[in-house]
């Protein structure tokens, strides 16, 4: 039977339904991030006469979007929300998060909390705790989501996001046809991988005849079945849209946006679990990875391995190459 498999790492904690050595989803949350679920405090800041929809802040300071105001919320006014989707960074400008009024004038009850029905089904405390994901599955998830690529047998699929989308764009080898049957598979488990949502849009060839779209369709249509969205039928120029539950920044939207921290964390995963013996870990990395290094991470790599921990800058590695080693002195 699949499982969640949860690590908690330094600065993050990823996520994993593997069936045995098979991912089939990945998650990842940061720290003091929102969450949908989550539920808080806040206040009515803004509101257009008779609208349902307004601007509140949270106890910490954040904004975040609130819907399904009732008629007699007034800007001022204590709510209780529940975050639908959390905030979402996009390149110039960060989208608020959505949240929906639960009540007015009061805090959620303990008894609302532990029964809450959102939070019922959230991964991160539901999931097994391990000390380390299997070897090799985190890292094939999160390189594939660095490059923004997936390959199939005869070709790959490149997936880039943007503020009104996430584009699927195919490439490869074969006819129009062959290439978009072949392309399904991967392109269902970037889908799952990435933890994608939203408007997404698959830019298959052109293929001229409707039959050879009607099989295309239904072999995308049986992939992803268990996969909860909405989708129009291939256009003549083979562009299909799916629409899916967005919740949160998936691992493209992280890297398009936070490259720098999302590479300095795998550079801390690759430390806390280098082999061998002495007492000092050593970290290279490139030097945009040392200043994103929070001096708490570095505290805790030490703790977790029981070594010292020395940063080097090597200006020749890339980002994603961070390198770690044992050394005696």
């Amino acid at each position: 039977m699949p499982e969640w498999l949860v690590e908690r790492g330094i600065g993050e904690t990823r996520a994993l339904l593997v069936d045995g050595d098979q991912v089939l989803t990945a998650k990842l949350h940061w720290p003091g991030e929102l969450r949908a679920g989550d539920l808080a405090f806040a206040t009515l800041i803004s509101k257009h006469a008779g609208a349902r929809r307004g601007t509140a802040r949270l106890e910490d300071g954040r904004d975040v979007l609130v819907d399904r105001l009732p008629p007699e919320a007034t800007e001022g006014v204590r709510l209780s929300v529940r975050i639908a989707r959390a905030p979402i960074a996009e390149r110039g400008r960060l989208k608020l998060a959505q949240a929906r009024c639960i009540v007015v004038g009061s805090a959620p009850t303990e008894e609302f909390k532990t029964t809450d029905e959102p939070r019922s089904r959230d991964i991160f405390t539901l999931g097994d705790n391990v000390r380390r994901l299997p070897p090799g599955l985190w890292e094939d998830v999160w390189s594939a989501a660095s490059s923004g690529s997936v390959e199939f047998p005869s070709g790959e699929i490149l997936i880039s996001t943007t503020p009104a989308m996430t584009l699927v764009d195919i490439d490869g080898d074969g006819s129009a046809k062959e290439l978009s049957l072949a392309a399904i598979p991967a392109i269902a488990q970037a889908l799952s991988w990435f933890d994608l949502g939203g408007s997404i849009g698959i830019d298959f060839p052109t293929i001229t005849d409707r039959a050879g779209r009607k099989a295309v369709d239904e072999t995308l249509g049986r992939a992803l079945f268990e996969w909860p969205h909405e989708r129009t039928a291939m256009n003549g120029f083979g562009f299909v849209q799916l629409v899916a539950r967005l919740e949160g920044p998936s691992l493209l939207h992280r890297f398009a946006t936070s490259r720098v921290g999302m590479c300095a964390r795998m550079a801390l995963r690759r430390a806390e679990f280098v082999e061998g013996t002495g007492p000092i870990v050593l970290l290279a990395v490139h030097p945009a990875l040392k200043a994103k290094l929070k001096s708490e991470w570095i505290e805790e790599l030490a703790r977790r391995t029981g070594k010292q921990v020395r940063i080097e800058v090597d200006p020749g590695l890339a980002l994603e190459a961070a390198q770690a080693q044992i050394v005696a002195s």
